[in-house]
Parts: structure tokens; sequence; C-alpha cells
């Protein structure tokens, strides 16, 4: 990711408001649904028939390997079911996936708020624990600059079953903001995010402009009482 100077004072022709981060998260959030991106592909992945008894097997080995460490978040963590798969074919099954299944789960709302947030001039960042290469096309059809999302161990054009080299979920998401933030000239003091649930609570309660978008219950309580906005899907 390119760095770019702090351009926090700058303001565009049209509008007297200065541009800042604005942090977006995808499930739950961009997209509705109870349904992550994720499992939506990995049924689509079954629908192709990519996916077989070898990233079966790895799945079901990743949880007797790695509970250990990540108790109750390892099926989090676990993309195993991506094993043996080449990274080029997967990344345009994903493009594929995107575009027929994914993006007419878009919430309006949130659209508006992109597009809001495109004409201020603001930076924008899709951050989320989804599949890299379901965020990057998922970024690219909505005009969304930059992409921070799991990135998976690929070796040699292949994925592996390793855990992920990056998974931002929890407080690394917090970090992972913070992180690109300063790599785009950005304090997260002066930022804008918009979570759904309450693993997204690290990082909102570290930006000035937190938005809980349909919320889980956790994460309605936590945002009532800090008088947080709550921005409500609408059928």
């Amino acid at each position: 990711m390119k760095s770019r100077p702090n351009s926090g004072s700058r303001k565009p022709d049209s509008e007297n408001k200065p541009v800042s981060l604005v942090i977006i998260d995808l499930d739950g959030t961009l997209l509705e649904g109870p349904a992550s991106s994720e499992k939506l592909f990995f049924l689509f992945l079954r629908e192709q028939r990519q996916l077989g008894g070898r990233q079966l097997g790895a799945y079901c080995y990743f949880f007797l390997r790695w509970v250990w460490k990540y108790g109750r978040l390892t099926a989090k963590k676990n993309k195993a079911y991506l094993a043996g798969l080449q990274e080029a074919s997967l990344a345009d099954a994903a493009r594929a996936f995107v575009g027929a299944r994914l993006m007419g789960r878009c919430c309006p709302e949130m659209l508006q708020r992109i597009t809001g947030h495109r004409e201020n001039g603001d930076i924008m960042v899709l951050l989320t624990g989804s599949l890299e290469i379901i965020a990057r096309p998922v970024a690219s059809s909505l005009g969304i600059p930059h992409v921070q999302a799991t990135r998976c161990v690929v070796e040699r054009g292949i994925f592996s079953s390793k855990p992920p080299l990056i998974h931002p979920f929890g407080p690394d998401k917090e970090y992972l903001g913070r992180t690109i933030g300063h790599e785009l000239g950005f304090g997260l003091a002066a930022a804008t995010a918009y979570g759904n649930d309450a693993f997204d609570i690290p990082l909102l309660q570290a930006v000035a402009r937190p938005v809980a978008v349909h919320p889980d219950r956790e994460l309605r309580r936590y945002a009532l009482t800090r008088g947080w906005e709550i921005l409500e899907h609408t059928a």
C-alpha cells in the first residue's frame, strides 16, 4: 500500500469538510444478510466442484492442529478448505462469485454513505476478516481504493492450510486500522468507522465517529450507552 502525505487539512472544492479516513467493514455492514461472504464463497466453490477430499481433510485437521492456540476462534482462523487450490484460478472464481452473488446484497444505506464520502474526497478503506480475494473485487466495484483483508499463506502459487498471515478480526482489526491510517497519513482519532458486531468494538471505540450498522445485541447495547450513531438496514 502506498503512503500518502497527511491530507487531513485538505478540503474538496465542493464541500467545506476536511478529508478524513473512513474504515468500512464488509459482512453485516456493507453486505446485508446473516451469511458471511466467506460462507457463501465456500458454498459457491462446492457448487463449482472445486472442493474435494483434500480440502475437507485439511479443514478438519486444522481444528486438531490449532485449537490449542486459537480456542473458540479456531473456526474464524480456519481457511484450510482452500489448501491445494491454485491462487490464480481461485482469484478468478472469487471475481465471478462477487459479481454474481455479493454485489446485489450491498446495503443501500451504506452505498449512500460511500457515495457521500467519495464526494467529500475522504480516503476509504475496506477492512474485513473476509478473504482478500473476495474483498478486493468488492472494493474495486465500489471505488474503494484501499483494502486490508484476510491474507492466506500461498506457496508457489498454491494455497496452504497454514493459519492466515493477516486476519483483521477483533483487536487485530483495530491494530491494522491504525497501521493503515498511519501509512495513509491519518490517525484514528479523526477517523470514521462502520461495523456491525461486538468484535468491531475495539476499532469503533478508537475512532472519532463510530457507526454501528444494524448491530448485534452486544454492540447495540454498547453503542446506546455511548451515544454512537446506529444505522439500520431497511427493507
